[in-house]
């Protein structure tokens, strides 16, 4: 009897919801847990950038952690529990074991994202970092200037109905692994340097290092860069795909499979 009390009180409930015009509430989404860790040269603003995508990943129903130490790495086990890990350390020494448990997690299938030199030029001397990154900054001619982004997978849900946009920042040149999904570009004018005049220079990628999902921009100089909302937006997509509440696994590439085709 008391059961049947209980189970007319709820049909009553969501009766008088929809009389009253409201919504029989949704089942709650998965829970999914995030950790940033930022710090090293303070030029790039860690703490400011991740004062602003920290809060957002929150409102994604996310359970956000932040560190600014390395050693946010030295348990493996909890990082393995994690969904997402965002790295934002410019430059700055990592320590044998923190990488190792880093690279561990990630190949574990916990995902990895980050922007500019918080991601791809963090940690010069660790090689397997950039084999996990996917590509490391070398340069950045003309230090801050205005240059264009060029949207190249449209069908991409990182950067889908996003166009042609502007940025006045570092124009990242960079050493990039042929194996990643290169979702948006920009092409060097050569003006500040001759030699690469018409190279064009991924800006958007994303891959994989065993079982996670790596994301990376080379946009995010400092926190008022993502006042461009296809900056921002970028990133937020980003962040959700790593993790993987959005999107599926890159394919397999490698830009240099079209040189090889006839060859035996």
């Amino acid at each position: 009897m008391k059961k049947c009390a209980i189970l007319f009180a709820a049909a009553l409930a969501t009766v008088s919801l929809l009389v009253c015009g409201g919504a029989a509430p949704e089942p709650p989404q998965e829970q999914r847990s995030a950790l940033f860790v930022w710090g090293g040269w303070e030029g790039h603003e860690p703490k400011q950038c991740v004062d602003i995508f920290a809060p957002w990943l929150e409102t994604q129903g996310f359970t956000v952690e932040i560190s600014n130490s390395l050693d946010a790495y030295l348990d493996l086990e909890k990082l393995k529990t994690l969904d997402l890990i965002v790295h934002t350390f410019t430059m700055s020494d990592i320590k044998p074991e923190q990488e190792r448990n880093l690279e561990a997690a990630i190949r574990s299938g916990v995902g990895l994202a980050g922007w500019h030199g918080g991601l791809g030029d963090a940690h010069r001397s660790a090689v397997e970092y950039q084999f996990m990154v996917g590509g490391q900054w070398v340069s950045h001619p003309g230090g801050v200037i205005d240059y264009d982004v060029d949207i190249v997978k449209p069908g991409d849900p990182i950067v889908k109905g996003l166009k042609r946009f502007h940025m006045k920042s570092e124009q990242y040149y960079m050493h990039v692994d042929p194996a990643v999904e290169v979702l948006a570009t920009t092409t060097f004018t050569g003006e500040h340097a001759p030699w690469i005049d018409g190279v064009v220079m991924p800006v958007v990628w994303k891959k994989m290092y065993g079982g996670g999902r790596v994301f990376y921009t080379s946009l995010g100089h400092v926190a008022a860069d993502f006042d461009v909302p296809e900056a921002r937006e970028i990133v937020q997509r980003g962040l959700l795909w790593a993790a993987r509440a959005a999107g599926d696994d890159p394919p397999r590439m490698n830009i240099y499979a079209p040189l090889l085709k006839g060859r035996r």
